[in-house]
């Protein structure tokens, strides 16, 4: 195995653990402005990721910095190609910052209602966009023989990319609401379970369409594999949430979002971003790579970092492991 192809996998590893992540902090987002019906429900909610929703985002920084490094042409081409919905992704994700951390810097309900709404959109547009771009990569985009995008913008919103928006939307949203059922108490974590089911139902029927089409088109034996777990993780994930067993319901519905990253990513495999205009202009991973002492030390670089990262990562969440509900929101206090 070349280290290319070693890079590939790792890249896969990452943008699945941000999928993962950040996918139940999109879907908490989306939440507060459907599941939650006061201010001291939303703010409920906000404090469920309010310690890990910044540490979720390293994933996305981490995976696109060694995009850059190992792959320079995938990441120039992915980022001119895609310039217009990447753009707006990270334009939502600075305004989703700024709204939890500016929120609470006033009392008005106004201002806090305003600033509500923005996290709510700025979850709900990245989740769909997310899912838009990685279907276009599984799908193939035009790439010319210079290894540049030759496409624009609306090229990018054929079905097949608008439906795998719609399946990371609703599958985030019901990581989110699993996620709501196993940090909260009360009857903020009844009506979240009630949502989860009602969630998990559309993302499944969303899921297997998307997948099973992508299989059809670009998959081959090993993401059919994938494809399979996928379903039975999500179908183990309601049945999961209909029992009551929330912890495990949150470790399906991560397990089906991980693998459907997987199968994507298989369906790939050896290109990075496969051409629709001619297969031999397809970028892969020996031919969008950088050299093999930039592999090496990069390889050398995250076998020392990826361990303190997963370390510190894993003992935030335990700190904050515990429930909450709005008893612990003081009288006023939001």
């Amino acid at each position: 195995m070349h280290l290319y192809d070693v890079w590939f996998v790792l890249i896969a590893v990452l943008w699945t653990g941000y999928f993962f992540l950040e996918g139940f902090d999109f879907g908490i987002g989306v939440l507060t402005g459907l599941l939650a019906r006061d201010r001291a429900e939303r703010r409920v909610l906000i404090n469920t990721i309010g310690p890990v929703w910044d540490g979720n985002e390293v994933w996305l920084l981490t995976a696109g910095g060694a995009t850059f490094a190992a792959f320079p042409d995938w990441y120039a081409t992915l980022f001119s190609g895609f310039y217009l919905p990447l753009l707006l992704i990270l334009v939502c994700l600075i305004v989703r910052g700024v709204a939890f951390e500016y929120r609470a810097k006033r009392e008005e309900e106004r201002w806090q209602r305003n600033w509500e709404r923005a996290i709510f959109w700025t979850s709900l547009l990245p989740a769909f966009l997310w899912g838009v771009a990685f279907a276009n990569i599984a799908w193939g985009v035009k790439i010319g023989a210079d290894k540049n995008y030759a496409g624009g913008f609306f090229d990018l919103l054929h079905p097949h990319a608008l439906l795998g928006g719609l399946v990371t939307l609703t599958l985030f949203t019901f990581h989110g609401a699993v996620f709501a059922s196993l940090k909260t108490l009360g009857p903020i974590r009844e009506r979240a379970r009630r949502h989860a089911t009602r969630a998990g139902l559309l993302a499944a029927v969303a899921a297997a369409s998307f997948l099973i089409w992508t299989q059809v088109h670009t998959g081959n034996g090993r993401s059919l594999v994938a494809l399979v777990v996928a379903v039975a993780a999500l179908a183990a994930a309601l049945g999961a949430n209909l029992a009551g067993r929330e912890g495990w319901s949150f470790a399906f519905s991560g397990a089906t979002i991980a693998a459907a990253v997987v199968m994507l990513f298989l369906t790939l495999f050896p290109d990075v971003m496969p051409s629709t205009l001619n297969s031999d202009w397809s970028l892969t991973v020996s031919n969008a790579s950088a050299t093999p002492y930039t592999l090496k030390i990069m390889t050398w670089c995250a076998g020392v970092a990826t361990p303190l990262v997963l370390l510190y990562q894993s003992w935030t969440y335990w700190v904050f492991r515990k429930r909450i509900g709005t008893q612990h929101i003081a009288e006023g206090a939001h």
